[in-house]
């Protein structure tokens, strides 16, 4: 078994702690989910990038990164920190957080890129930050406003605010087609339903205003597939397939609706046919200084 590195020096945090927000997070923790995450985090690894570089991230900083998930985002910063820096994902899954140690390892970056789970309502830790990043996180807070507010409080006067979030209703295709329209259906009302955000990319400024933080440099970027060979079909079938319990739960749609195991297929033959241009939602990235 590889020694993990990181279980000696991450904050010590309960892992049984409860949470404020009795909210589940609306696609589960499954292996499933966990493989979604990853493909989702290769598939926007240059547009995640962009906005990081632009916000300035860079050689030798300190980054919290919140909502880390199993570890995209934080493996990218540890990448532009490097060695001399130092970055921090926070989770309120154990399970995601085993999955980031492991690639943390796996890639070398373990001796400066480390995680911890905790709840961020409550997450209070004994250092200070250059920055706090995130990614896809904001849309699932309750009050992302006054959690930013707060995290804020852990960076250093004139440090970075960086969040890339989505905006769901913008997702289209060309021709309208019936299977992504259900989909994209799907997807929105599941989300809607389960009281999340479908649009705070479009809502970053206000949460940031919210925060008490100086209005936001921003860039909308997004992903765009057709021809049988796109990743999209997966991505779009995966995330139904985190999504399906929740669905279910919420009545929004059922399995007999979906059929996930035949939905990437039907996609892409949709998708050929049509000759179809999918242009899944926009990434919003948003970044400022903390005032000081």
């Amino acid at each position: 078994m590889m020694y993990n590195l990181l279980a000696e020096h991450a904050p010590k945090i309960d892992r049984d702690q409860s949470t404020t927000d009795p909210r589940p997070y609306a696609l589960g923790y499954t292996e499933g989910e966990f493989k979604r995450l990853e493909l989702q985090g290769a598939l926007i690894h240059d547009l995640t990038e962009h906005v990081l570089r632009s916000a300035g991230i860079g050689p030798g900083m300190r980054v919290l990164d919140i909502g880390c998930g199993v570890g995209d985002v934080s493996l990218l910063a540890g990448k532009l920190v490097g060695p001399t820096g130092r970055v921090l994902g926070v989770d309120r899954s154990a399970e995601a957080v085993d999955v980031a140690e492991r690639r943390a390892t796996e890639s070398g970056q373990c001796y400066w890129t480390r995680f911890t789970v905790g709840e961020l309502d409550k997450f209070s830790p004994d250092e200070t930050f250059d920055a706090v990043i995130g990614r896809l996180v904001l849309m699932y807070l309750p009050d992302p406003a006054a959690t930013l507010r707060r995290l804020a409080g852990f960076v250093r006067p004139g440090g970075l605010i960086a969040f890339q979030e989505m905006a769901m209703p913008l997702a289209r295709s060309f021709p309208e087609a019936p299977l992504f329209s259900k989909c994209r259906g799907w997807i929105i009302e599941t989300i809607e339903r389960a009281d999340f955000e479908v649009d705070m990319g479009g809502r970053l400024p206000m949460v940031f205003a919210g925060a008490g933080l100086p209005a936001p440099q921003l860039n909308s970027a997004g992903l765009a597939g057709s021809g049988p060979d796109s990743p999209i079909y997966d991505y779009i079938a995966g995330t139904l397939r985190s999504l399906l319990p929740m669905a279910e739960a919420v009545g929004a749609a059922t399995a007999a609706e979906m059929k996930v195991d035949t939905l990437a297929e039907r996609l892409r033959n949709e998708a050929v046919e049509q000759q179809m241009c999918i242009m899944l939602p926009p990434f919003v990235g948003a970044w400022t200084n903390t005032p000081g």
